[in-house]
């Protein structure tokens, strides 16, 4: 294949006539993805081997929680991080600098994902997914960084049950995948309420109902937080559940605002087709006639 085809493949450029409401032939639709799928590739390979420059640094970060919770353990638990087998080190490092890539590169092949689907929708639809992207980011970034917050106190926890008369030999590889686990955990349930907030906008979940069942979902935020943090100490679990509730309650009210906006802008929205008319009672017309004569 020549240089002008390989160049080719990553262009998106429709070859059939597009229609005025914008439909594309099918054709058309899978080019358009196998051109934005070989570009979020060859960004993620080129991050990729600039984080392979970058791997004593990343390391240090990945390691930061485990020194912590080593130093809080000296003298109670002897504690070693250890890489097991001669190919751990490569895997590890391969592992550590890929992740790291996904990460970096997260906002361009988010908008890759949301550019591909983006003619498909609707004027409202567009505009809930631009409040989604902008968001939706800050909220995961704000919830891995509780999760790193938090992780050296769970690890303290954990390898604290070992006791001073046995030494606890941590595998560095298990420890990175605990690692992305815990901060995924926390940055994903950061993402609740704004899920919340989309069904409410196009409809689905009224600000009524969630003040209804207020109760039970706190409680089930409490019991989520707990199974779902890989750590059992309960530092971590308040530190997830408790912002948690508190962007759920944020969401509660921004649910309502909108309702009430959308019922001033259309208030016989709500009403069923089949109910009668007040203007149709007879009280209602003498009471309106008295008032004319007034």
């Amino acid at each position: 294949m020549s240089v002008a085809g390989v160049i080719g493949l990553f262009r998106a450029n429709p070859q059939s006539p597009v229609g005025d409401d914008g439909r594309m032939a099918l054709v058309d639709h899978l080019r358009e993805l196998r051109a934005r799928l070989l570009r979020s590739v060859l960004v993620l390979v080129v991050a990729l081997i600039v984080a392979l420059f970058f791997y004593n640094q990343l390391l240090d970060i990945v390691y930061y929680p485990y020194g912590i919770a080593k130093e809080q353990l000296k003298g109670k638990v002897d504690t070693v991080a250890t890489i097991n087998g001669a190919g751990g080190p490569l895997l590890l490092q391969l592992k550590l600098c890929g992740v790291a890539a996904v990460v970096a590169t997260a906002p361009y092949w988010l908008y890759q994902v949301w550019a591909f689907i983006l003619p498909g929708l609707h004027p409202h639809e567009r505009r809930a997914t631009r409040v989604f992207a902008l968001v939706a980011g800050p909220l995961f970034l704000a919830g891995v960084g509780v999760g790193y917050y938090v992780l050296p106190k769970g690890l303290t926890v954990l390898i604290g049950f070992a006791g001073p008369k046995l030494q606890s030999l941590v595998d560095f590889g298990e420890y990175f995948s605990f690692f992305s686990r815990m901060l995924l955990v926390f940055g994903v349930s950061f993402e609740i309420p704004v899920f919340v907030v989309l069904l409410n906008l196009a409809g689905v979940l009224p600000g009524r109902t969630l003040g209804k069942y207020r109760p039970w979902i706190v409680v089930g935020t409490f019991v989520f937080a707990a199974v779902a943090t890989p750590s059992t100490d309960p530092f971590s679990m308040l530190m997830l559940a408790i912002p948690m509730t508190v962007l759920f309650l944020v969401s509660e009210v921004i649910a309502r605002l909108v309702d009430r906006r959308r019922r001033r802008a259309a208030p016989y929205a709500g009403l069923d087709d089949d109910e009668a008319s007040g203007l149709d009672d007879p009280d209602v017309v003498l009471r309106s006639d008295l008032d004319d004569e007034d």
